[in-house]
């Protein structure tokens, strides 16, 4: 495997859209779509017979398209098929250079990233390519893959994120439901929580991103924001959209709001001011009517970088107290 990279790993990833490599206007279009990551899908969204020229597209439009601001991403077929090693070769030796990651799907073993890093690091040795820039993205999608989830996001320094796939995943367990995304008929509690706990437990020990998956009734916009909403209370740092309609819906649930970031910023400002030698060394102090210590130190690092990654400005200022 590939050497540790100072490479920052942890993007902005509020929107995740989904793009058909085989589909030139909707490359086209994605462009312009203020998403934090566009992934350009040689998987479900590529008839079999439509993925060889795909890849060729994906190329073209990654050296020649404009996708200023935003995370590009290669979604590649699986290792049990017959495309996977010909999606990478050709893509990364084409465009690598425009590249910053690979998701790969249905990952079900730490052993199956640790193909994929091998592979990806004799291309670029090959090609001339700095060696370990280009992320992995793991996708977790069945029973398997949930089972061995922590493995999987510790098998390279390649890892980025941990992303839930429920519709091969609902299948996978023979879940009651046809509508994917959505809590199954006759349960009644919330039958995603223990999975997406998992996950986003594994990638938390690891560094990763968490990323939840889609919610395919696109018109349905305020359903979109209520499984998100879910997904964003755990800690999950996006989710992926189908559909423009759902891009600004995204953004805004996985971003803090004005007043929690503000006052995020705040607390920051104030417990290094009071645990300097101008603010008396204290461990703990009172911001207003709340007292704040390392532990809130630590939440409000977790609010501001969200709400930095999002392009968020202060409207608040921390004043130390007079003497």
């Amino acid at each position: 495997m590939t050497a540790p990279s100072p490479i920052n790993r942890l993007r902005p990833r509020r929107s995740c859209l989904a793009v058909p490599g085989s589909n030139p206007r909707f490359l086209e279009k994605a462009q312009g779509l203020p998403a934090d990551q566009v992934f350009l899908d040689l998987e479900d969204a590529c008839a079999p017979l439509a993925k060889p020229e795909a890849r060729h597209t994906i190329v073209k439009y990654l050296n020649e398209g404009d996708w200023t601001g935003k995370t590009r991403v290669v979604r590649v077929n699986d290792w049990t098929t017959e495309w996977t090693y010909r999606d990478v070769v050709t893509v990364v030796e084409g465009a690598g250079p425009n590249l910053d990651c690979i998701m790969l799907p249905k990952v079900q073993s730490a052993e199956q990233v640790v193909a994929l890093d091998l592979l990806l690091t004799q291309i670029e040795k090959t090609m001339g390519f700095e060696v370990g820039r280009i992320g992995i993205e793991a996708q977790i999608e069945n029973a398997q893959g949930l089972n061995h989830v922590n493995e999987i996001a510790q098998a390279s320094p390649r890892l980025e994120t941990i992303i839930f796939g429920p519709a091969d995943f609902m299948a996978s367990i023979n879940m009651k439901s046809l509508v994917v995304g959505e809590q199954p008929p006759g349960y009644p509690a919330d039958a995603y929580h223990y999975i997406l706990m998992k996950i986003l437990m594994a990638a938390r020990a690891n560094d990763l991103q968490a990323i939840d998956g889609p919610y395919l009734q696109i018109k349905n916009v305020d359903g979109f924001r209520e499984v998100a909403g879910r997904a964003a209370a755990l800690g999950f740092d996006g989710k992926w959209v189908l559909h423009p309609g759902q891009v600004a819906a995204a953004n805004e649930v996985f971003s803090p709001s004005q007043e929690d970031y503000d006052h995020a910023e705040l607390i920051l400002d104030a417990y290094e001011y009071y645990t300097s030698e101008a603010g008396g060394k204290k461990g703990s102090a009172m911001l207003g009517d709340e007292m704040i210590d390392e532990a809130s130190r630590k939440m409000a690092l977790v609010i501001a970088g969200k709400g930095r990654a999002a392009g968020m400005t202060r409207t608040s200022r921390f004043e130390a107290p007079e003497a």
